[in-house]
């Protein structure tokens, strides 16, 4: 009996009886949305292809079938726009119980590693996942060896933040033993030198962000998930996860219920390998006073405990820029006003961020870091009003998307890309509203619908769609309004408060 069903249009390019082209369809339907390439299709395993539910389309799913549907696809010349195809109504229909179709944190049951720093936030988290039946090992990751100091001593005092954590186990984790994971020679090598570089160039490097990319979820993990390939990883980090909108298959970052909390801005760089195995369990509360009130209940001593501010191996003992003075050589120069003439010296460009007050004698009125000149070894100062402290574009030339799917295809010039930027001059859970172009594989440009202060290049950029948090990159370099009159000088209240402190971390 002849079947008489309509059949999508699509498929009546292909003959009926040609099954490995129909699984191949079906295939790349399910993966257009990714922008896979036709090549991409030698390289599926069984269990990706199961997955797409291609059984469906020909009663088979062979390896074999696939990639011979591919070769033969190839040979007839046909051109296939998976992009294209995918916004079609020809779409495959996933079942949506099964467990591979979509993103979602493990079972009861799983060993997490949770990574604790001896604060309130890090000891309640790992007190959830116990609550939530999970197989906790905590772990605490060292990063600062007070030896590499030149005064060899003081550090970030890591020692009692241990101790801490000894307690937290012993006291209000049944008795679990944390482990004690040095990485402070990845840490010197992948974050502190390099931010060491940044401060002598007069970059406002951000080295939380750079050890989220490169140490907590890199080379911690990379250690931890070797012994047990199945485990997850945990922190304490007030964001979210959740399957991601592109792709439900994958995880997409989220800022946290507490968006006065959020911290994805610094997490906006970190790997999406790691990010598959990840929780964050704070993610959901609205009030850090909800996390005190349960480490309270809880008998945690750690719920007292001031959070931490800064970069944690700075400490309290000498201040920032004290304590760069013993890694950076003095390094001399003038300060200039808007006319170039010398108005005063600095001691070091790592000592002044863009944006912050200029303590300088002999001025008529309150003046502020408007740009720093490595090559020059300046440091130019303007008073309150001036354009030069309003940025309206930025450029980023290593930007990642944390889904390996995107960019958008939007994203290219000359349309664009709007959506929100988040940079270290905003206050906590405020967003910018921007439109951003991309100009080669990792560089954006990102045009700013309002002028921000306080933007520097070397810190980081994050770019959101409402709550979800798209990626991020360091930021190379800025315009400000004097480099563009013709975007016009935005009225400025007075009351409008620019940074007077300068905050690296």
């Amino acid at each position: 009996m002849v079947d008489e069903r309509p059949r999508p249009t699509l498929w009546r390019r292909f003959p009926r009886s040609d099954t490995s082209v129909l699984l191949s369809l079906g295939v790349l339907l399910c993966f257009g949305r990714r922008c896979q390439k036709l090549e991409t299709l030698g390289t599926l395993d069984r269990r990706t292809m199961l997955a797409c539910s291609v059984a469906r389309l020909g009663g088979r799913s062979s390896l074999g079938a696939v990639k011979t549907g591919a070769r033969r696809t190839r040979q007839r010349g046909t051109t296939i726009d998976v992009a294209r195809w995918f916004t079609t109504s020809v779409r495959l229909q996933q079942d949506s119980n099964s467990e591979t179709a979509t993103w979602r944190p493990p079972p009861a049951g799983t060993k997490v590693f949770a990574c604790m720093s001896g604060g309130v936030d890090s000891s309640v988290a790992a007190r959830l996942l116990l609550e939530q039946g999970y197989d906790v090992e905590p772990v605490f990751m060292r990063n600062w060896d007070t030896l590499d100091e030149q005064s060899g001593s003081g550090g970030c005092e890591w020692e009692r933040d241990w101790e801490d954590v000894r307690t937290i186990c012993r006291e209000n984790l049944g008795a679990l033993k944390p482990r004690l994971v040095d990485l402070s020679r990845e840490y010197w090598s992948h974050v502190f030198e390099p931010a060491l570089e940044g401060w002598a160039a007069g970059v406002t490097p951000n080295p939380d962000v750079t050890c989220n990319q490169h140490i907590k979820f890199r080379v911690l993990p990379e250690r931890l998930l070797a012994e047990d390939p199945s485990a997850w990883i945990a922190t304490g980090h007030w964001a979210r996860l959740g399957p991601s909108p592109f792709d439900p298959s994958q995880p997409a970052l989220f800022r946290s219920s507490n968006t006065g909390k959020d911290q994805s801005h610094y997490l906006s760089t970190s790997p999406i390998a790691a990010l598959r195995r990840t929780l964050f369990p704070l993610g959901a509360y609205s009030s850090k006073d909800d996390v005190r009130d349960l480490a309270r209940e809880w008998g945690m001593h750690t719920g007292e405990k001031k959070d931490s501010m800064g970069i944690c191996f700075v400490g309290v003992r000498k201040g920032f820029s004290g304590f760069l003075d013993s890694y950076l050589p003095p390094s001399p120069g003038n300060i200039l006003d808007v006319t170039g003439k010398v108005v005063g010296r600095h001691n070091g460009l790592w000592r002044y961020t863009v944006g912050e007050r200029a303590r300088i004698g002999g001025q008529s009125e309150a003046m502020f870091i408007a740009s720093k000149d490595a090559e020059s070894n300046t440091i130019t100062i303007v008073p309150k009003s001036h354009p030069m402290l309003r940025c309206v574009s930025l450029l980023s030339n290593d930007f990642r998307w944390i889904s390996p799917s995107h960019p958008p295809p939007e994203v290219g010039p000359p349309q664009g890309f709007e959506c929100e930027a988040q940079t270290r001059s905003l206050p906590f859970g405020a967003l910018a509203k921007c439109t951003v172009r991309r100009w080669g594989k990792r560089s954006l440009d990102i045009d700013l619908h309002e002028p921000l202060v306080g933007v520097s290049p070397g810190q980081t950029v994050a770019l959101y769609k409402g709550d979800w948090c798209l990626g991020g990159g360091t930021i190379q370099s800025t315009l400000t309004l004097a480099d563009r009159p013709e975007v016009g000088i935005a009225e400025v209240a007075e009351n409008r408060p620019l940074r007077s402190k300068a905050v690296a971390i």
